[in-house]
């Protein structure tokens, strides 16, 4: 007769399940829709053309998606133009912040001088660059481009320089031990240590820059965009298509964090940095 050993209890994360989350956010998501329809709809506290109700909100993204009017499916080519603008911004702003980033965390008098005026700079709301961008670049695309990789270059450089110098002591005199020096030391020791933190930073790099990328097309007319249906709404007083223009910036700024935030957690379970629940 053979017993089998008693089962330990499995260990938990102390985080609720991934399923558990998403039950909350939907049922966040209903309440916050049930509050809307009762306030427009039911109570008719603001008048439709102040406050519409997600009916009428709807409508209008329903019209700048699919409709086949002349004014209609404007906002289908914008969220091309706004996606083609950051995506191509963000990629220059981590190429440029991972190379000043490398070079900051390699030389300290780069770090004492640049890192702090960065720092600084990163203070500054992205809005504030727009006037500068425009009389500089002029009023056209390229000075959107300047404030999106700007807003996204200054947080991948410092968290690029911050991550290589928070790695453990013992992973540069390891890495010093078996021969690696200088350029080496940093690209094959430092920096895959690095990784995860870095992967910090171009979270918060990528959200800069939406941020920055809808700031600057405000202001640039002509262009197919978000900022312009934001503009048009604004000048036609079209209060549901504002409404809607912001729900679809939001929701393609939490779709892109999503994947980021996945790919993230994911990385830092293979460095062993969580415990999958």
């Amino acid at each position: 007769m053979t017993t089998r050993p008693a089962e330990l209890p499995r260990a938990s994360s102390g985080q609720p399940s991934r399923w558990r989350v998403i039950s909350w956010q939907i049922i966040g998501l209903a309440l916050i829709l049930g509050i809307w329809w009762l306030v427009t709809d039911v109570l008719k506290l603001y008048p439709p053309y102040v406050f519409p109700s997600p009916g009428a909100v709807w409508k209008e993204i329903e019209y700048g998606l699919f409709g086949t009017g002349p004014q209609d499916g404007k906002l289908l080519s914008a969220i091309g133009g706004s996606l083609r603008r950051v995506l191509t911004g963000y990629a220059i702003a981590v190429v440029l912040g991972g190379v000043v980033g490398l070079l900051m965390g390699a030389w300290l008098p780069l770090r004492a001088t640049l890192g702090a005026y960065l720092t600084g700079i990163q203070s500054v709301p992205s809005i504030a660059f727009v006037p500068f961008a425009i009389l500089f670049l002029g009023l056209n695309e390229r000075a959107v481009l300047f404030v999106v990789i700007l807003e996204g270059f200054i947080p991948v450089a410092l968290a690029v320089s911050g991550a290589i110098l928070n790695v453990p002591p013992a992973l540069r005199v390891a890495g010093r031990t078996l021969g690696a020096r200088g350029l080496g030391l940093t690209l094959r020791v430092l920096l895959p240590a690095s990784v995860p933190n870095i992967l910090t930073g171009l979270r918060t790099a990528w959200s800069f820059s939406w941020r920055a990328l809808v700031g600057g097309e405000l202001l640039i007319a002509g262009v197919a965009s978000l900022g312009e249906q934001l503009e048009v709404g604004r000048n036609t007083a079209n209060v549901g298509l504002v409404l809607g223009t912001i729900i679809i910036i939001g929701i393609i700024g939490g779709l892109f964090d999503t994947v980021l935030r996945a790919i993230e957690g994911r990385v830092r379970r293979d460095y062993g940095l969580e415990v999958q629940s």
